[in-house]
């Protein structure tokens, strides 16, 4: 997504949450949101050097932002995160939920402790940040989510089954609580991005990769930008009669309806 997409003024004022937001798409939503005007939040569980320069990139390009740790699945740290942003930032508005992990094996891998943690960490989690900030936005009768959920939520993924139920629960708690607060200008969408060139991918099989773009109709690997850019588009007044959506950006491999 060139400059020349940039709305600089798009969020100026308004106070944004990018959870996961010290390395790829998450760092990408980070500085897509700074540079059209919020003050961002970049959170991190442990990866703290690369949210603080996550941060140092923000500040570069003259945005304001801070860095919070905390680990979204556990909803005391969840409270004393947000109530850190709300101390030096202000009361969230946007909220991009993107905490996330992903584990690439088979049924005879998946164990009951692999299952748990991947419910907790992508799903549980998306629920305990929202809760936290929704009764702010309810108040303020303003407030915009997007969740980041996955193509895996929407097509089967025998090597990846804890993760595509994941996701797939992401997208069902996006029209449910979109439909919930729609008529107090609360939307809630969510993006479900296929193959993106992250660090995610570091452990499934170049092969396999290759084999994913060959079947995909433009035939590449999306990049951070590019989903950082749509979730701009979800959050932003463009977007205003949307609400319970997922898009899905993936080249063509998957399409709804």
């Amino acid at each position: 997504m060139s400059e020349a997409n940039i709305h600089p003024q798009r969020f100026q004022n308004r106070v944004a949450l990018v959870t996961g937001g010290s390395r790829g798409i998450g760092r990408a939503c980070c500085l897509r949101l700074a540079k059209e005007g919020a003050r961002v939040a970049v959170s991190y569980r442990s990866g703290q050097k690369d949210a603080e320069e996550t941060l140092r990139q923000i500040q570069t390009i003259g945005g304001t932002g801070m860095v919070v740790q905390g680990d979204v699945s556990d909803s005391e740290q969840v409270d004393q995160m947000i109530g850190k942003v709300e101390a030096q930032l202000g009361e969230v508005e946007l909220l991009v939920n993107n905490s996330g992990i992903f584990h690439y094996e088979s049924h005879t891998e998946l164990t009951e402790d692999s299952w748990r943690q991947m419910l907790d960490v992508n799903l549980t989690g998306t629920f305990l940040v929202t809760w936290r900030v929704k009764e702010g936005m309810l108040k303020r009768q303003f407030g915009r989510i997007v969740n980041l959920s996955s193509l895996s939520g929407l097509q089967p993924r025998p090597m990846a089954i804890a993760y595509a139920v994941s996701k797939a629960g992401m997208i069902s708690f996006t029209q449910s609580t979109a439909t919930a607060w729609a008529g107090d200008n609360i939307r809630v969408n969510a993006v479900a991005p296929g193959l993106i060139e992250t660090e995610i991918l570091s452990n499934i099989d170049k092969s396999d990769l290759e084999k994913i773009i060959e079947a995909t109709p433009i035939p590449r690997m999306g990049t951070p930008e590019e989903v950082a850019a749509m979730v701009s588009f979800l959050l932003s007044d463009e977007s205003d009669f949307t609400t319970g959506q997922t898009l899905v950006l993936s080249g063509g491999r998957g399409m709804l309806p």
